[in-house]
């Protein structure tokens, strides 16, 4: 799903938009590094397994997936992405994703960005949950919803095939600050 209210991650360099085709070349180049996936369930051959997933990205269907590039201002180049998968209107709900270029990691990029897009989702999403899961020893990722207030709830055993090997899942969520637990 395209969105017109894109939320701002607050950086002087980087910007959010909606990933688009042209991004393909882009985000392939960092997603083909064993090192870029070796804790994600990324499993590509080629540029091309990526355009059906843009595809989807740009319907406007109810549930549809959400997908922001993080790009350079200076030229409008990916070097990463956020989003929103596994979209439930009915429940409020949606699972968060996301991946960077390694070249940009340790900057604090993807809990910036990942925070304007979960303040959006609760916002003009009008999400009461968001979750995400994290493939067992991404420790990383971790860092990254845990600095966002992401509680873990659970541990997901054989829960995505991760390059033709059933992967342990962590189970994490962050609830609309109005709902109490």
């Amino acid at each position: 799903m395209q969105i017109t209210n894109i939320p701002d991650p607050g950086f002087d360099d980087l910007t959010l938009r909606n990933i688009r085709v042209g991004d393909v070349a882009a985000w392939y180049a960092y997603l083909k590094n064993p090192n870029a996936i070796r804790h994600t369930s990324w499993n590509l051959e080629s540029a091309d397994d990526l355009l059906p997933q843009l595809a989807i990205y740009e319907t406007d269907a109810v549930n549809s997936p959400i997908r922001l590039a993080i790009v350079r201002k200076a030229d409008d180049v990916l070097i990463g992405t956020v989003g929103f998968h596994t979209m439930s209107d009915l429940n409020r709900s949606a699972e968060l994703a996301y991946d960077l270029a390694p070249a940009y990691w340790g900057r604090r990029i993807m809990p910036a960005a990942a925070r304007a897009l979960c303040e959006w989702g609760f916002g003009e999403g009008r999400l009461n949950r968001i979750q995400a899961t994290v493939l067992e020893g991404n420790a990383n990722s971790v860092r990254v919803l845990e600095r966002l207030g992401f509680q873990r709830e659970g541990y997901l055993r054989a829960f995505r095939m991760v390059r033709g090997k059933p992967g342990n899942f962590w189970m994490y969520a962050l609830l609309h600050p109005h709902i109490t637990d």
